[in-house]
């Protein structure tokens, strides 16, 4: 049976780095931030053309931190999409502030521009975008709508790592961008972990304070902060990774092309967009089908695991009822959830495994 994902090859093919880098943080006895922390932070601001990163334990942890950066608290209102993880919305929730829900787009599943001017209100503090599955929102249109209403915008960039909207990358626009980390990010570590970057100085110094206890310097507590620290071995298995991120980057891109090519006439599919001014990292391949439960039975028949992401947009969850709203609120949202199916794509696929998920779709054999 294919994985869905496949993180032991991903380890065994630099296993000798990763060990050795592990191994290093372990004599050290710099296990909570430290130098290897303090250098990934260096070398993901750079790769994200930012001028600070602040890592800390979870991409949650880095939108909360980052909203409350930007002045969100309670009262506020905070203006975000219904489809994607949870995470999202309830990092807004931590605040204290209340999440507004925009519908949207039905080609990229990101932000759709044009709901969120409806959407703002005298409490309305800041806009999140989530760059889902891969492709960055439409952040020309959301950063001109924020910067009438003298909005920041925090980028939920979690799913995003490396892409790119008219040459700039993720984390890179809005005031703040969130990453995360977990294993099974395009950057994953060996545990979880997360990044707010920023050029903004005071938006680095809040949330340096904030993610260690709101300390200005040892036990002078000038915020009431979090323990949301990185650990040193994460940011040392990190370092590794970020040095391969464009190469497994251009694989999953190499593979989502194919699967284009290959689903290009499919009866049964509709295959994802990439829009020609951002470049999509794939963090997610995700196919688009009236007959959902059909299709994932025949592929699990096959031997091909699928996920599903997400099949109960968040103002349907029952955590968020008090929000109030009902089936019917945000129809893009809805009918993505019933109709998205996501496909195995990772690097260390081959072009076989891609032709051997295509042919089991339809029932057909595709020309390579």
């Amino acid at each position: 049976m294919m994985p869905f994902l496949d993180l032991k090859a991903q380890y065994v093919s630099i296993k000798d780095e990763l060990d050795a880098a592990v191994l290093k943080v372990l004599a050290s006895g710099a296990y909570v931030l430290g130098d290897e922390v303090a250098a990934f932070e260096d070398e993901f601001a750079a790769y994200c053309g930012v001028k600070h990163a602040i890592a800390v334990n979870t991409g949650t942890s880095a939108l909360h931190l980052a909203l409350l950066a930007a002045g969100v608290g309670p009262g506020c209102e905070v203006i975000t999409v219904p489809f994607t993880f949870v995470a999202s919305v309830s990092a807004i929730s931590y605040t204290g502030a209340r999440p507004v829900f925009v519908d949207i787009d039905p080609v990229t599943f990101t932000m759709d521009p044009a709901a969120i001017q409806a959407a703002i209100t005298p409490r309305t503090k800041a806009i999140l975008p989530v760059h889902l599955y891969g492709q960055m929102a439409e952040m020309d249109a959301i950063m001109e709508i924020a910067e009438r209403h003298g909005l920041p915008v925090i980028e939920d960039a979690c799913q995003a790592h490396g892409a790119e909207y008219r040459g700039r990358r993720a984390g890179s626009v809005g005031l703040s961008g969130c990453f995360s980390f977990y294993p099974g990010k395009n950057l994953g570590a060996c545990g979880e972990g997360g990044m707010v970057v920023t050029s903004d100085d005071e938006q680095m110094r809040q949330i340096r304070m904030l993610r260690d206890w709101g300390q200005e310097r040892r036990y002078h507590h000038v915020l009431k902060g979090f323990n949301y620290r990185m650990d040193g071995i994460q940011g040392a298995v990190l370092r590794v990774k970020l040095r391969y991120l464009e190469d497994w980057t251009e694989a999953r891109r190499r593979h989502a092309r194919h699967y284009s090519r290959l689903l290009s006439t499919s009866p049964s599919v509709i295959k994802p967009a990439e829009l020609p001014d951002r470049r999509h990292v794939y963090h997610i391949y995700a196919v688009r089908t009236g007959d959902r439960d059909g299709l994932q039975h025949r592929l699990i028949a096959a031997g091909i695991p699928t996920g599903l992401h997400y099949p109960i947009p968040v103002h349907l969850q029952k955590a968020h009822a008090d929000l109030g709203h009902r089936a019917g609120d945000f129809p893009e949202s809805e009918a993505a959830a019933r109709q998205v199916l996501s496909l195995p794509i990772y690097p260390e696929m081959n072009a076989e495994q891609v032709e051997w998920v295509a042919a089991a779709i339809d029932g057909v054999a595709y020309a390579a």
